[in-house]
């Protein structure tokens, strides 16, 4: 049976899309089935992953909006063991489609149940926005991984996300629970960067992860060529990141 994870800030440019995807990589990488959901409009991880989203045909929309069958819209990608549900930009309206629909929280849980037996990993990329779709997100997955950048407005708005874990947990999904803080954009030069390690550290103690993403150029230009940094550049500090990111959370659920 796989695991559901959510990818959530609803605070953008923590790094969320980045770590999805190399995350992703990563796990496929170490021998995982892993199903990428982009459920961003933006659709940055679909295009990060080599999916050309002019020329897909079905999207997380078509299975939540028209109800399609979620088998025709995976995309296989360049990772052998990865795929993915691409986003679209008509996923921006989808919330507003959606307010008719009865257990509208609950479509994308419906739509996931399926696939959870046909891999290890699925993983959801989730806009940052705390609307409808995020909603659905955290309501279909096991757990969340909160992507907490090291930089002086880090901790604002995670109080807000964390009441809306809350809420999810008490009325839609009981299961709900945190995988884990992830520090990203760190640069151990500085001050303020260790600063901010240590009092989310100090704050939620053994929910965050060993694993630190380190601000890496190498993790930066991966996306415009259409590939996750473990194949652009495999013996980058973000290629090791992600992998060992990948092995903390395989460990935790062998345990």
């Amino acid at each position: 049976m796989g695991k559901i994870i959510a990818l959530a800030n609803q605070k953008g440019g923590v790094g969320k899309t980045t770590t999805s995807m190399n995350l992703a990589a990563s796990l496929a990488t170490l021998d995982k089935k892993v199903l990428l959901i982009d459920a961003d409009p933006q659709a940055n991880a679909s295009s990060g992953l080599g999916v050309d989203v002019s020329e897909i045909e079905h999207s997380i929309y078509e299975c939540i909006i028209d109800q399609i069958d979620v088998h025709d819209a995976i995309y296989t990608t360049d990772i052998e063991g990865l795929d993915i549900i691409p986003s679209h930009i008509d996923l921006v309206g989808a919330e507003i489609e959606m307010l008719n629909l009865q257990q509208r929280e609950k479509m994308m849980s419906n739509i996931l149940k399926p696939l959870k037996n046909e891999y290890d990993y699925i993983l959801i990329d989730c806009s940052p926005s705390l609307g409808l779709i995020t909603v659905n997100a955290l309501t279909a997955s096991d757990s969340v991984i909160i992507p907490v950048q090291c930089e002086y407005f880090a901790l604002e708005g995670i109080s807000k996300l964390l009441n809306t874990i809350k809420i999810i947990k008490s009325r839609l999904n009981p299961s709900l629970e945190i995988e884990g803080f992830l520090l990203t954009m760190y640069d151990s030069r500085l001050k303020l960067a260790n600063q901010i390690y240590d009092e989310v550290k100090r704050h939620f103690q053994e929910l965050v992860f060993k694993t630190v993403i380190q601000r890496n150029v190498r993790l930066s230009e991966a996306p415009s060529h259409g590939l996750p940094v473990i194949l652009y550049d495999t013996d980058s500090t973000g290629a090791k990141n992600h992998l060992a990111l990948a092995q903390e959370i395989i460990q935790k659920d062998n345990k």
